[in-house]
């Protein structure tokens, strides 16, 4: 076969048919990851010590819990944390940037060299332009807490390319409108699907890995048959040995497929291992592998029509995928990479397990911009048990290995807590410490989590009488953490007067010995969200960063709004 023939037909359809197999392979796959985690919880690890439940209401004396309910608008000033964490992360979106331009500029080299030799400054933006669409969608991945802010960074890009196209048709009238969007879509629209396939919500944490692992397969399969076909010796070779083991010329066939895809999965496979590896050792981040993923999509999509002006120009998205690597690499060293011992607060999430899509849509947002603060430990719960799957996790599911990732008792649970990652990556990035409970040992785990967390934000939407497991928690929150240290989460759908009556029963309940029975006036907060907004979220995090040393909120500092 040609090579011009395989290079522009063969890998775009590898491309096309990974693509389409990492998303009908990922579906299935997160579903029995996420059947056998929830049938893990509901198990009994058996060994784990018994946790009193919470006592009875009593009639301690003492001053009465005052609860208080903020909005949005709350004027809560910014804590120094908080700033680094915006800085932090204004800079990561600057380092994908410049890396994005690098990687737009090897395409604008090639093409103004051996495409269309020649350097017009028109054409020189236009092509800028046209392969910084690659910047819209990584930024939508590291740097945008909400869709509005998704929307605004495409909408930026969309006035940048308008401006470009109409200077280049203000100067060359002979340009039609409809030549440049022809060719944005060639460039761009294939990769951009390819893309969206496996990064939406539901698939984006394994997403990637998955694409490796089917793409060499695919790759495989297809080099394979096309390498025997070759050479007619080799061809008659392998159709004796398939006909010597009963096959007949379809089975050859599909036979030679099978062949080669296991061969270079197995190569797949060991690949998985070793990025697995490096994230477990802190060379890789869990974003920075989705956004390189994305990148080497995009790389070799967009390498496929230059093979028409000489197949060794298949090179330049190797290139441009490498220049985008270095950038970002030298970019995160100068401007991001922290100390050796560069810890952050670190914040326990806690929520009411039935939200599901809500709950997911509240972790991105929170995450994009918390992680830039401190690590973040939560529960692992049906809602988003799917959504947060670290590699070396993930991998242990595909091995038959999950059930050493839950927590056995006391003695397995200390040394987890141990191991906790408190520590930045490389890129400033911290990560969630995901902890997979038993039936029996969730409680202890929580009560442990809670009084080690430096704050904790518990999600009480859709809050009701039926939420038993919460109960325990907000009894654990009242008797063991600081106030100030806590933020409740409410919206239209928080049954306010169960709540309000929960609070006022537990706090009965409270020991004198509580470090909240010392407080001269005892407060809890009620965080009123409608969305999960960037300003919203904004508001949230400097509400949980706004805490004294003794663990009381400045709530003189808070507007306080009606409940």
């Amino acid at each position: 076969m040609q090579r011009t023939v395989w290079l522009t037909g063969m890998l775009p359809f590898v491309l096309i048919i990974s693509a389409g197999l990492t998303v009908l392979l990922t579906i299935p796959l997160l579903w029995l990851y996420r059947r056998a985690v929830l049938r893990s919880m509901r198990l009994a690890a058996g060994s784990a010590s018994p946790v009193a439940a919470p006592p009875a209401a009593a009639s301690l004396v003492g001053l009465p819990l005052d609860v208080r309910t903020v909005g949005v608008d709350a004027a809560t000033p910014a804590a120094t944390a908080y700033r680094d964490g915006q800085r932090s992360l204004r800079r990561f979106a600057l380092v994908h940037v410049l890396a994005g331009l690098a990687y737009a500029a090897v395409f604008t080299i090639v093409w103004m060299t051996w495409v269309t030799p020649g350097f017009i400054l028109t054409r020189a933006l236009w092509f800028l332009a046209v392969y910084s669409w690659l910047v819209v969608i990584v930024l939508g991945l590291v740097a945008a807490a909400s869709r509005p802010a998704r929307v605004a960074i495409a909408a930026g890009y969309a006035a940048v390319v308008l401006a470009v196209a109409g200077y280049a048709l203000a100067r060359n009238p002979a340009l039609a409108p409809g030549e440049l969007v022809t060719f944005w879509l060639t460039a761009n629209a294939l990769e951009t699907v390819l893309v969206v396939a496996f990064l939406v919500r539901r698939l984006r944490a394994v997403g990637p890995l998955v694409l490796a692992f089917v793409t060499a397969g695919v790759t495989g399969a297809l080099f394979g048959v096309q390498l025997a076909g070759v050479d007619e010796n080799v061809l008659r070779r392998v159709a004796e040995v398939g006909f010597a083991a009963g096959l007949g010329a379809t089975g050859v066939f599909v036979a030679m497929h099978v062949v080669g895809f296991v061969m270079l999965a197995v190569v797949g496979w060991f690949i998985l291992r070793r990025l697995a590896r490096r994230y477990q050792r802190k060379l890789l981040s869990d974003q920075i592998l989705v956004v390189y993923a994305v990148v080497l999509v995009f790389a070799v999509g967009q390498s496929i029509p230059l093979v028409f002006s000489g197949w060794a120009l298949i090179s330049t998205g190797i290139v441009a995928f490498a220049a985008y690597v270095a950038v970002s690499r030298v970019g995160i060293k100068l401007l991001l990479r922290p100390g050796p011992a560069a810890h952050g607060p670190t914040l326990l999430l806690l929520r009411v397990f039935a939200l599901g899509a809500r709950s997911q849509r509240l972790f991105d947002a929170l995450s994009t911009r918390w992680l830039r603060i401190g690590s973040m430990a939560l529960i692992a719960g049906p809602d988003l048990v799917t959504a947060i799957v670290e590699p070396h996790e993930f991998l242990d599911f595909v091995a038959g290995r999950l059930s050493r990732r839950f927590v056995r008792g006391t003695a397995d649970l200390e040394r987890r807590l141990a191991e906790v990652d408190t520590e930045a990556d490389r890129d400033g990035r911290f990560r969630t410490n995901e902890f997979f409970c038993h039936a029996d040992t969730w409680q202890e785990t929580i009560r442990r989590l809670a009084g080690r967390c430096d704050a904790v934000l518990m999600d009480l939407r859709g809050f009701a009488p039926s939420n038993a497991g919460c109960l325990y928690e907000i009894g654990q929150l009242l008797d063991g953490v600081p106030l100030g240290r806590v933020v409740f989460l409410v919206d239209g759908t928080t049954d306010r007067e169960f709540l309000r009556s929960t609070f006022a029963r537990l706090w009965a309940a409270v020991p004198p010995g509580s470090p909240n029975r010392r407080l001269e006036a005892p407060r809890v907060t009620l965080f009123s969200i409608q969305r999960a907004s960037g300003r919203a979220i904004g508001g949230l995090l400097r509400l949980l960063l706004a805490s004294r040393p003794d663990g009381d909120v400045r709530h003189d500092d808070v507007a306080v709004v009606a409940s």
